[in-house]
């Protein structure tokens, strides 16, 4: 008789642990999976979205946000990023150091800003397309206030290479090619809007980034 209390009591037992072996898998099971969830939503909360301007830093209030783009019969220009930085900044001495950018130019002896851009060129023309960082300049201007310009920086530790992708200054585009790099400007005006311009052919193309 005794024997028989014994294998019940360790038969109860057993079923007691394994209900509660049970539970506790259960449980765990249903707390896994919403701290997934939970962690995933997070990850999808703290994405940081790229910067392509700093143009709110000067007062200025976008009409469309970047890249924006400009085409006149076959050439097309994409500006993916600009950064207007004070001419003294740290971000400037390291452009200057790494590029060779000089810290003036014949028209802009003394700048008030440099503005690095990052561009995409495409040649859809059925000719080459070639010339320097003055030309490119000349064709398709950025202005911030009315009467007044930017000048090329000249990279001159990549002046010479041709279709830099670092800092651009001499290229050659074949047709049905494309080239993204950086071009970079002197300025020394203030900033009221900001309109890119495309004098190519016989078109004239304008868009402006921020309304005057």
């Amino acid at each position: 008789m005794k024997k028989m209390i014994l294998k019940v009591s360790t038969a109860a037992l057993l079923l007691t642990q394994i209900v509660l072996v049970g539970g506790v898998a259960a449980e765990a099971g249903n707390t896994t999976l919403p701290r997934v969830a939970t962690t995933a939503s997070t990850a999808a909360k703290t994405t940081v979205p790229v910067m392509t301007d700093n143009l709110s830093k000067y007062g200025l209030k976008k009409a469309m946000n970047l890249p924006v783009t400009l085409s006149s019969e076959g050439l097309s220009y994409t500006l993916h990023k600009i950064m207007i930085y004070d001419f003294n900044s740290p971000e400037v001495k390291k452009l200057q150091k790494l590029y060779g950018f000089q810290n003036g130019s014949d028209v802009i002896i003394v700048p008030k800003y440099f503005i690095w851009t990052k561009v995409t060129i495409k040649n859809n023309t059925s000719k080459m397309l070639k010339g320097s960082g003055a030309d490119i300049h000349r064709l398709i201007p950025l202005t911030f206030q009315t009467g007044e310009i930017t000048d090329p920086a000249w990279p001159m530790n990549l002046a010479q290479k041709i279709n830099s992708k670092d800092a651009l200054w001499t290229y050659r585009i074949k047709p049905g090619e494309q080239i993204t790099s950086y071009l970079a400007y002197y300025y020394d005006k203030e900033i009221d809007y900001f309109v890119i311009r495309m004098l190519y052919g016989k078109n004239f193309v304008e868009k402006y980034v921020v309304p005057e």
